[in-house]
């Protein structure tokens, strides 16, 4: 098996493409000053909540504030908060979430003013990157996806991809990740990329 790694550089942006075997199987392309990609994960600042929108506007050191819809917290947003607050202020000394008190969640048809508060800290990701006179858009509901994996922070719910259709496999996944992360909260999701590697070895 042959890999090869390609970067191509401009003032603008830097391509980088990596071949399998002369296959193209992986592609990004990286924006030159741009600070804001989707998937970058921020601590921010609300700034101001708008019931009217049932949304707030975060500060997250763009010029322009990011927008922030209540559908877009997550449901573990106490948890989160609790979380951010309590390693921000030195009180949280383990990251581990595997001992940490989770909150209750909240309505997902609820009130952005019953949820958020002006001047919280927050961790946020950015799900739609800044363009003209609009910040970013983002979510609360954290996700940190690998080439194989997804994981997400405050749940221990376990998952494989819909293109993995034999049931063995998918079993022998699931047995693989409970192993793994016995004890842990994090959502996993594994994808068919996944399945694909671990039979040709």
């Amino acid at each position: 098996m042959d890999k090869e790694l390609i970067i191509r550089s401009s003032s603008e942006h830097v391509d980088f493409a990596l071949l399998k075997d002369g296959k193209l199987i992986e592609l990004q392309k990286d924006e030159d000053g741009n600070n804001f990609s989707v998937g970058d994960v921020f601590i921010a600042k609300i700034r101001k909540t708008v019931p009217g929108l049932n949304a707030s506007f975060v500060n997250v050191g763009y010029e322009k504030d990011a927008f922030l819809h209540y559908h877009d917290l997550g449901p573990k947003l106490p948890s989160l908060l609790k979380f951010t607050k309590r390693v921000s202020t030195g009180k949280l000394k383990d990251f581990s979430l595997k001992n940490f008190p989770f909150e209750k969640d909240i309505d997902k048809d609820g009130k952005i003013v019953d949820a958020l508060k002006s001047n919280q800290s927050l961790l946020v990701q950015i799900v739609k990157e800044p363009i003209s006179t609009k910040g970013p858009r983002i979510s609360s509901e954290l996700s940190i996806a690998g080439r194989y994996i997804v994981l997400v922070p405050f749940s221990n719910r376990i998952s494989i991809s819909q293109k993995i259709e034999d049931r063995e496999e998918k079993d022998r996944l699931k047995r693989l990740v409970k192993s793994i992360t016995s004890g842990f909260r994090y959502y996993c999701s594994y994808s068919s990329t996944r399945q694909k590697s671990s039979r040709t070895g």
